[in-house]
């Protein structure tokens, strides 16, 4: 019996303990909602800023107007008092306010201080309000797909809203009235206050200034060459650093489309992330990369520098025709060097290339460009791309992959491989966010420049480099040339393909460039879309390219340079 009662004690004992100590927190929290009723305080939401402390979102002061039916005395002259205030139906008022079944309603989102105003004056019984801010976008349409937007509830959805939500959202409070059992608030009753925490804010390292740049120079080409599209990617190559991303058509922030969810989704979508397209020509960079640095190795396969390639202007692999994009009288143009190959934008050099790498080689250079891979840039919905799986690769599709067929990529992928082949050979992951940080100004997590892995050797990347400055200076590149400042490049345009077929009159004109050839600071990926008309990189994308350097070299008054 002893035992018995002492084990009974030691249990009731146990139990007492788990409820006074253990669960004490969450009996009180649910004591406190039986006999209280909440006024939600909304956390301030963080701002994001440029990488230069400009404002690109934030919020403006609005309120949310909520009514307890229990505590409302009068619903009929309350929702006549209300509807004058609130702008709304005065029946459709007195319907909520008569429902006794719901705890708290919503009269009003977002109004704005002179409704409170208003409505305090009136002092309605069971009528309150609480701050609930409007998110607002001072530069409106500008890089939109990057910063994304927030819901009808206040929390990220895209882009940098979405992707860095957590950080930007911090943790609501609330307002805390005794009532009695009914919900009517008790007279002379003491509030408590729970504070929000405030969000923290974003520091970007897109510049807005680029942004600026590079959206109006894309703008205007757009609507000249009346292309289905225009993109571009401004990169730092020494570190990865995301300075400018255009994807046009675009939308305002403050006017969002929601109401046509084809049309937001097609607006919203950042394009040179989440999609692929053949990027033709311009991937002839990573070919001639690949050949230079296992010639450098000493690899037998790969064609050595001084290579003169032959004057056919087409390859035969599998039975399949490869043709030199330019229509030469019968059927040759002349001997050529790789450097000249680059400069002529000559297919079949490409294919030579290939093809004497090797599928096993040259897939292994497609892996250390991160083809096929995530670049690993902080943003959602990043594609892979989309590339033959090695083992069912033959020579026809090597010798297409060789000049930028036969494989899609990302925007983004491209632009990180050129910036690799030419920066030195370094990999660097992309990124869109510098710091996160407090109002206050401390620091509470800052994004350094990662590199991944090394592409190339720096000899390499350097005669590389040189070969691609001839392309502006000497070849195909030449309407992206600025006099004293080196910029260097490749061409691109590319036949897009519709249900497995080519499709006709449709085109990808497109250009990477970058400046100053010797130690790349900007790197530029111009891409349109289906443009009328002329429809060759030469023409459409490589003049973009200049304008957005030119614009760059007046904004930060760079001196010329000789050589």
């Amino acid at each position: 019996m002893l035992l018995v009662i002492t084990f009974l004690f030691c249990l009731f004992l146990g139990r007492f303990f788990y409820i006074q100590v253990i669960w004490k927190d969450k009996l009180h929290y649910l004591a406190l909602d039986q006999w209280t009723r909440e006024i939600p305080v909304h956390a301030g939401r963080g701002n994001i800023y440029d990488a230069n402390g400009e404002l690109l979102a934030g919020n403006t002061a609005a309120y949310t107007v909520y009514a307890r039916a229990n505590a409302v005395e009068d619903a009929r002259g309350s929702a006549l008092a209300l509807a004058g205030i609130l702008g709304l139906d005065s029946g459709e008022l007195e319907r909520k306010l008569s429902d006794k079944s719901k705890s708290e309603i919503v009269l009003l989102r977002k109004t704005g201080k002179e409704t409170v105003t208003a409505l305090a004056e009136q002092n309605i019984r069971g009528v309150y309000f609480g701050r609930d801010d409007v998110r607002v976008y001072p530069y409106g349409s500008l890089a939109c797909q990057v910063l994304g937007f927030t819901s009808f509830d206040g929390s990220g959805t895209t882009g940098i809203e979405g992707y860095y939500n957590s950080f930007l959202a911090g943790e609501d409070g609330e307002i805390l009235y005794e009532t009695d059992l009914v919900g009517v608030d008790l007279e002379d009753a003491a509030p408590a206050y729970l504070p929000a925490k405030d969000g923290l804010s974003v520091r970007l390292t897109i510049d807005h200034r680029i942004q600026s740049i590079a959206e109006q120079v894309m703008g205007r080409t757009l609507s000249e060459s009346q292309a289905k599209a225009a993109r571009a990617i401004v990169l730092d190559p020494s570190d990865g650093s995301v300075l400018a991303m255009v994807n046009l058509p675009s939308y305002d922030l403050n006017n969002i489309p929601r109401n046509d969810i084809d049309l937001l989704n097609s607006l919203t979508r950042n394009k040179l992330v989440s999609d692929i397209y053949e990027p033709g020509s311009t991937f002839k960079i990573i070919t001639a990369a690949a050949n230079i640095e296992e010639g450098l190795k000493g690899n037998p396969k790969a064609l050595p520098l001084n290579h003169v390639y032959s004057s056919s202007r087409t390859r035969t692999v599998d039975g399949t025709t490869i043709k030199c994009w330019s229509d030469h009288k019968n059927g040759k143009h002349a001997n050529q060097t790789l450097a000249e190959a680059l400069n002529n934008s000559c297919n079949p050099c490409f294919v030579d290339i290939a093809l004497a790498l090797g599928k096993e080689t040259f897939y292994d250079y497609l892996e250390i460009f991160r083809f096929g891979r995530e670049t690993g840039i902080d943003f959602a919905g990043e594609t892979l791309g989309m590339l033959l799986p090695e083992k069912i690769v033959r020579d026809c599709d090597l010798a297409r992959i060789g000049f930028g067929q036969t494989i899609a990529v990302s925007p983004l992928q491209l632009a990180c491989a050129a910036a690799s082949a030419v920066n030195g050979g370094f990999y660097y992951a992309p990124r869109l966010v510098k710091e996160i940080f407090s109002e206050d100004g401390s620091v509470r997590q800052e994004t350094e420049a990662t590199l991944l892995h090394r592409t190339v050797s720096e000899q390499t990347s350097k005669i590389l480099s040189g070969m691609l400055e001839g392309v502006v200076r000497d070849g195909s590149g030449k309407k992206a040339y600025i006099e004293g400042y080196r910029v260097a490049g490749k061409t691109g345009t590319a036949q897009k393909y519709e249900n497995g077929h080519i499709a006709q009159g449709k085109y990808v004109s497109s250009f990477v460039g970058y400046f100053p050839a010797d130690e790349p600071k900007y790197l530029a990926l111009i891409i349109v879309d289906e443009p009328q008309g002329s429809y060759y990189g030469s023409t459409v994308a490589a003049p973009c390219a200049k304008e957005i350097f030119q614009g760059i070299i007046d904004m930060m008054q760079f001196e010329k340079r000789e050589g």
